[in-house]
């Protein structure tokens, strides 16, 4: 369990929020938010190029098709390099238990649409596994469950 803890902390240090699944009430300001409105969130996160293997762990737990259907959601998605340092026996341990593997992605995903200025204004939010991440303010940057959110 040492190991699925350390990929939670190492894969939420390169955090990016995606927006949530539904339609877009604003107009697209770059290609990842055109790609937001006209796909879902795994789409999305497949089109940027950098969540190859966050798409990957995904589709292996079985959570592609809830986060097409089932939303809004916000995820707060590890990037290739944040999944990078993470021990390749801790991503074969995930591999292997199903559950593991749903529970720490789930971690990373809440319920709605949370923008940037409604994340700033909690303290908290719920994930999708039932657990809290404490949001923090640190000078103009925002701190997810200790991840610094790009």
């Amino acid at each position: 369990m040492r190991s699925i803890r350390s990929l939670v902390a190492v894969s939420a240090a390169c955090a990016v929020a995606f927006g949530a699944v539904g339609p877009a009430s604003a107009a697209p300001r770059d290609a990842a938010a055109s790609a937001a409105k006209t796909q879902n969130i795994v789409g999305t996160a497949a089109a940027a190029g950098k969540f190859d293997t966050l798409v990957s762990l995904v589709k292996e737990a079985g959570l592609a098709k809830t986060l097409k259907q089932d939303g809004p959601f916000t995820v707060f998605a590890p990037t290739d390099a944040a999944f990078a340092k993470v021990p390749k026996a801790t991503l074969d341990e995930l591999a292997g238990n199903r559950a593991k593997l749903r529970s720490v992605l789930l971690y990373h995903v809440a319920k709605g649409r949370l923008t940037a200025a409604k994340v700033v204004k909690r303290r908290s939010i719920n994930t999708l596994n039932g657990q809290r991440l404490r949001v923090r303010l640190r000078d103009t940057k925002v701190f997810v469950g200790g991840a610094r959110v790009i």
